[in-house]
């Protein structure tokens, strides 16, 4: 299996890329958010999640690891497959589908071509249950770091950056790291993602 594909850009269509890898050329489904990021010719990367079914073997492509841990939530939810997460991160960044996960504002998720209200509510329910759950589970430490409790931005952007699939004790060092007082929570999760990037 594929863990990330790396060469030139020969082909761009609606939502997939050609990347020449050594002579071997590679088809990677896409979102529009990856899709903006790269250049015709140019080198780039692209994290691989490798969809096998009984008839078929795709790739879905993504730039950056956090878009495909939201894709991965998002097949992991019932009635939600590739095409309708792919059409789901190519209306909303990563950062504005964590947010929505946890505000559980189903209108950035129904702004995708396809997307109804019965699978946005069903999205937004599954996945915030279970990143809560999967935080609480695997590290044992508190969803919302505790001393950013009584920060309302502060701890939206900790969830914000739990979805996003960091664990609460990366969310916690980095927190740490960040002056939060008079941030929104969008701000605060820029911050946060440049000290996780570094």
């Amino acid at each position: 299996m594929f863990y990330h594909i790396e060469g030139y850009v020969t082909d761009v269509e609606q939502n997939l890329v050609a990347i020449d890898c050594n002579g071997i050329g590679f088809a990677i489904n896409t979102t529009a958010n990856s899709l903006a990021a790269i250049k015709k010719d140019q080198k780039c990367k692209f994290y691989i999640y490798n969809h096998v079914t009984e008839n078929s073997f795709d790739l879905f492509g993504f730039t950056t690891k956090q878009e495909k841990h939201c894709f991965e939530l998002l097949i992991s939810v019932s009635g939600v497959g590739p095409k309708a997460a792919i059409s789901i991160l190519s209306s909303a960044t990563p950062e504005m589908f964590a947010m929505a996960v946890m505000n559980e504002d189903i209108s950035v998720l129904t702004n995708a071509p396809g997307i109804g209200k019965k699978i946005a509510q069903r999205v937004v329910l599954e996945l915030k249950d279970k990143v809560a759950k999967e935080n609480a589970t695997i590290t044992g430490e508190p969803f919302i770091p505790q001393s950013y409790s009584s920060n309302n931005a502060a701890s939206e952007a900790s969830q914000a950056l739990s979805v996003l699939g960091y664990s609460a004790s990366e969310i916690s060092t980095v927190m740490k790291m960040i002056d939060v007082d008079g941030k929104t929570t969008e701000e605060i999760i820029k911050q946060a993602l440049k000290h996780m990037n570094i």
